[in-house]
Order: structure tokens, then sequence, then C-alpha cells
């Protein structure tokens, strides 16, 4: 009956699939996840050599900021069928898998609000706003529900990723959307804000990035941003975040954040810092939603949401692509440093939910040294098989592309060769670690 029953689903599904930007067959659209707040996602089915799409998981994919855009960076600069230039990528994950794309929070993307009263102010109204997404999503793609689903994402993405996965287990739990939840990834995730700004002065030392005047100087205003968080001064220690940026910005002439071995321009690097000093607020939302330095492909890829992607989509006039991305960042400045450690450890004791770590060890905004803190302060039933758990060594033809330990449904990646932006820029082992989690063999 089982087997039936997904059959018609397929078949009631395949007049949604339509022809979109690119190749293979998508759907895409807008879920009001309130009223007034528009939620747009962009789904692509697998191109995978499987007899219906419906054989091969869902994923979906989570970009950071809060205010980026999963359906234009994660898409185009990292994951989807096509590169910013337009050509087909080798290591795009619709090769394998059906791939969501959601522009979350409202107002990142294409999502939108019809007033800024309505964006989402704290982690929780976010994981709420997906939710409330996901049932609409399955009302419209019922074939999915019977699919394992995987959530995957990168930098303030994790932190929205941990939430809404422990919020959908438990509408899962109490019968309010059938869903086949497996796993949250968790790519170089903003779970703890400070111990990452700790990480950042001996890191920048280890690397040769400053000396130890400038070693000095980023652990001062480390310091003051942790006593601010202690404190309870949320805003204020999101402002001292940005005054760390500064400080280092400073030392390091310009080091990128995303990548420290990014090559910048002198020009570049110091009117980063001129734009720190003069407006810190919109230099740090520039860092954190704009990608700083890739401010030429920040403009080749507002271009093409806004032209032929917008048409292509049909998206409506009046509707532009990232136009609402800074209210988005700066109305959850409250909640930025907030940790939601204590989420990732509700995933581990009270669901059956994977939690899957993954780290670019040339990142320094969420450096590998301080997500492996917070890592080892996690309290689980299989605590201490990981930590005697050896650590094995990630190699893919060949290639060792980075290392991994492993306890119940935990898993930790150190991914080699990587910054911020892992898909990117280790696609090889992105793929070992999406094939662990999710069962698909290598094609």
């Amino acid at each position: 009956m089982l087997r039936g029953t997904i059959g018609i689903l397929f078949l009631a599904s395949l007049a949604l699939a339509r022809v979109g930007y690119g190749p293979g067959e998508q759907d895409w659209g807008y879920v009001d996840v309130r009223p007034g707040a528009h939620m747009f996602y962009w789904l692509y089915y697998t191109t995978a050599d499987v007899v219906q799409y419906t054989d091969r998981p869902l994923v979906i994919w989570l970009q950071g900021g809060p205010g980026a855009s999963s359906t234009g960076y994660g898409n185009f600069e990292e994951l989807g069928p096509l590169t910013l230039e337009g050509e087909e990528r080798n290591f795009t994950w619709v090769r394998n898998y059906n791939v969501l794309f959601i522009d979350n929070p409202v107002g990142s993307g294409f999502s939108y609000v019809d007033d800024q009263s309505l964006l989402t102010k704290t982690n929780e109204e976010i994981a709420n706003d997906l939710v409330t997404f996901m049932k609409e999503f399955y009302r419209r793609h019922p074939e999915f529900q019977l699919i394992d689903l995987h959530i995957f994402s990168e930098s303030y993405g994790g932190k929205m990723a941990a939430e809404f996965a422990y919020v959908l287990d438990k509408e899962i739990k109490l019968g309010n959307i059938v869903c086949q939840l497996k796993s949250a990834g968790l790519g170089d995730a903003w779970i703890s804000p400070i111990d990452s700004m700790i990480s950042w002065a001996p890191y920048l030392w280890d690397i040769g990035a400053v000396d130890r005047e400038g070693e000095r100087r980023v652990a001062a205003a480390t310091e003051l941003t942790r006593i601010a968080l202690d404190e309870g001064r949320f805003v204020d220690s999101t402002n001292l975040w940005g005054y760390t940026e500064q400080v280092i910005s400073e030392v390091t002439y310009g080091i990128d954040f995303y990548n420290v071995l990014f090559k910048k321009t002198y020009r570049d690097a110091m009117a980063k810092i001129q734009d720190l000093r003069m407006d810190r607020p919109r230099a740090m939302y520039r860092t954190l939603v704009k990608f700083d330095a890739r401010d030429a492909r920040d403009d080749m890829l507002d271009d093409l949401m806004n032209g032929p992607v917008k048409q292509t989509l049909e998206i409506p006039e009046e509707v532009r692509w990232g136009s609402q991305s800074w209210p988005t960042f700066n109305v959850l400045r409250e909640d930025f440093m907030k940790p939601v450690t204590d989420v990732v450890e509700l995933l581990l004791n009270t669901t059956q939910v994977e939690v899957i770590v993954f780290s670019g060890q040339l990142d320094l905004i969420v450096a590998t040294p301080g997500t492996v803190m917070w890592v080892d302060r996690l309290k689980y039933p299989q605590k201490e098989q990981y930590v005697t758990s050896k650590r094995e060594g990630l190699g893919v033809d060949g290639i060792l592309e980075g290392y991994y330990k492993t306890a119940g449904r935990f898993f930790m990646y150190w991914v080699n060769r990587a910054g911020h932006m892992v898909p990117a820029d280790n696609p090889a082992a992105m793929d070992f670690i999406l094939q662990r989690a999710t069962g698909v063999p290598a094609s």
C-alpha cells in the first residue's frame, strides 16, 4: 500500500515540476508563514540516475548573515547546478539530492515582509517560521513527507538550523507534521559566537598574521565583548564584535574573514578599515551578509538575481532581491551574540537527529579552534566515547581532505583547504560528509 501511495504522490507532484532558470526540473514560490510575511523557496529535483526523484533524500540549505540569501549565495556561489558565471557546476548537490533553498529569515533574498515590524527578532521566531513553511511545503509536495530530510547550513544559518531542527522534531512528535528528519548539518556555524572570538587572537598569531602587539589588541577587544555578553548587554556585545573586527582589520591590514588565504588588494583593505571606523553597523552588515572583499561578485549576483532570475521565475515586480537584507540583519542585533549550544545539546539528548559539525581550517570568522571549544563542552550520553575515539583521516581519491571523529549521533569534521564556504572551497570533502550523512553512495 505504501509503494502505491508513493507512486500516486509522485505522479501528482509532476505537475509542479517546471522549467526554471538553469538545467533540470525545478519548483519555486512563496509561503506566507504569517500574515504579511512571505518566505521564498527554490526547489531543484535531483538529476541523479534514479527511477524517480523520491529515490533520493531532500536536503535543505540555509544561508547565514543573518540576511544572506540561500537562493542567491548558496545556489550560485556554492552548491547549485550553475555557477555565477552561468557554467554547470561539477560538484552540484543536485547531482545526488533534491535540494531546497529557502530565503530565510523573511526579508532575506526574495523573501519579504509587508511591514518591517513583521521581521523575526529571535532565533526561536525564525525556527517557528521555518516549521510553518515546511507544513505548507509538504502540503504542496506530499511525496517528500516519506523521504529522508537533512537540514544543512552555513555560518548564522547553523544557528538557525539547530533551533529549526529541534522545533521541527517537537512538531513531528506532537503529530503536527509528517516528516522524516534525519540530520542537522552545521557548517562553520555561529553556535557559540564568543568561543569563535576568543580563538581569533591565538589563531592570527599562529598563522603569522599579527605580532604580539596585534595579538594583545585583538584579545583585549574580545575581552570587552565577553564582559558585555556575560552582563547581558547583548546589543553592546554585538557592537563590540564589530569593534573587534575593526581591530583585526587594522592590525592585519584587512585579512579576509572568510578565508585567510584570500587575496585582497591593499586599497581594498584600507577602504575596509575606513568603512569600519565611519559606519561600523553597516560595515558589519557588509562583512556578514555581502561577503566583504567579494564586492565585484556581489554586484554580479545582484544583477543576476534581479535580472534574468527574477524575470524567469516571474517574481513580483515590486520585490527586489536583497532589498530587505539590511533591516533583517539589523533587527537581530539583540540575538546575534547569544549562543545556542544548549539547543545542540537538546538535539543530542532528546531527539534521534544526527548532529554534523564541519569546519574549514582557513576560516577566521568561525575559526576551527573556537568550534572545537564549544564542541568539547557539549554534554550528551556518548560524550566519553567521542573524547576517547580516534580521529580518522578523511580521504577522497587518495587525497587527505580533512579529519573526522564520531560518537553516537554526533559527527565532527575538520576540512582541509577550506574557509568559511566549505561546499565551494572543498567540494570533495563536502561530498564525503553528505554521503556519510545520507547513505547515498558516490556517483
